[in-house]
């Protein structure tokens, strides 16, 4: 570790959501968050990365930051099926390690990351980045002292028309709405109800690669409680959590990143982030500030895991993933493996 409260964050890969973590880590103190170095699997895509936004060291392959000796924890932003052997290439060598959802292809793929993490004594975390947001810990409190009485039902909608986005629609770059929206809706369901699911049942359709593009899901918890999902790469929906206790309900506004949600007294609340040097290329990714911070605060704390997102939480993300995906007819390589 580098001497004081300073972290030293490394980059594995130079695409869009890299970018907006480094444009979102600019927007928090200089003394506390370093960008040192940035990776790609072409030099040139890393020096023009490095280049825009300063950062001292560019490489060509992902080993080599792997064995840099500047960099304290590395973020992963490349595409999900390149991430178990990333996060276990990085963690291999010692490092920290925060990780872009979905953490993985399947289950089997993350209890093999968590089990390099926990052998090479090194702090990990899956990006699940809305739970760290103002507006997520105040739903926390509202639920822990009781203010929306016993939580009831979750109903969350997440959809964009994302036809012509490739990672979402081709089964090569780890597609299909399971991965890419699922982990929201769930990790929300999951942020309210705060145990596992009793009972999941899922339908689908799939587009012509036999990858899930509309998927309706509903988890049913203890006491018959229920999360009810939709998910759509064809249509936009409306985006909202509706989480409903027996003392009230709050919504929480385009709930993958909600700056706003209308409160428990019906009024709406709002937290604005700072902006960065440059504009993001994803809506609000400036708010990635906050689960950079919180990995800083559990690095300098000698922690393994992060409670807001631990490692429980990640394999039992995991594991509604499969089984949505198997409830749909959904599998790939990856679960055969």
């Amino acid at each position: 570790m580098s001497s004081g409260k300073l972290i030293r964050w490394g980059i594995v890969s130079a695409g869009k959501i890299s970018e907006d973590f480094v444009i979102a880590l600019s927007t928090l103190p200089a003394s506390d968050h370093q960008v040192v170095a940035v990776a790609a699997r072409a030099q040139e895509c890393a020096a023009a990365f490095a280049k825009k936004h300063e950062i001292p060291n560019a490489y060509g392959s992902y080993e080599e930051l792997a064995k840099s000796k500047d960099v304290d924890v590395v973020y992963i932003g490349a595409l999900n099926p390149q991430h178990y052997e990333i996060s276990l290439l990085i963690l291999n060598h010692g490092k920290h390690v925060l990780c872009e959802k979905p953490l993985a292809m399947n289950k089997k793929q993350v209890e093999g990351i968590l089990a390099a993490a926990k052998a090479n004594k090194c702090f990990f975390m899956e990006a699940v980045w809305s739970r760290f947001f103002p507006s997520y810990q105040h739903v926390r409190q509202l639920i822990e002292t009781g203010a929306l009485g016993d939580i009831k039902n979750v109903e969350v909608a997440f959809g964009f028309p994302l036809a012509a986005v490739d990672r979402l629609q081709k089964r090569e770059l780890g597609g299909g709405v399971v991965y890419d929206l699922g982990i929201y809706t769930i990790q929300v369901s999951q942020w309210a109800f705060q145990e596992p699911p009793q009972k999941i049942e899922s339908t689908g359709l799939t587009n012509n690669e036999g990858i899930d593009d509309d998927v309706s899901c509903t988890l049913t918890y203890s006491g018959g409680r229920t999360a009810k999902m939709r998910l759509s790469s064809k249509e936009k929906l409306d985006n909202k959590a509706i989480i409903k206790g027996t003392k009230g309900e709050i919504t929480l506004i385009d709930f993958w990143s909600p700056n706003k949600i209308i409160d428990i007294d019906g009024k709406e609340k709002e937290w604005l982030p700072p902006k960065g040097k440059y504009a993001t290329n994803y809506g609000n990714s400036e708010c990635m500030r906050y689960e950079a911070e919180a990995v800083r605060q559990s690095i300098l704390a000698g922690e393994m895991e992060n409670k807001t997102v631990s490692y429980a939480d990640s394999l039992l993300f995991a594991e509604i993933e499969d089984t949505i995906r198997k409830q749909i007819g959904v599998l790939n390589k990856y679960d055969e493996e």
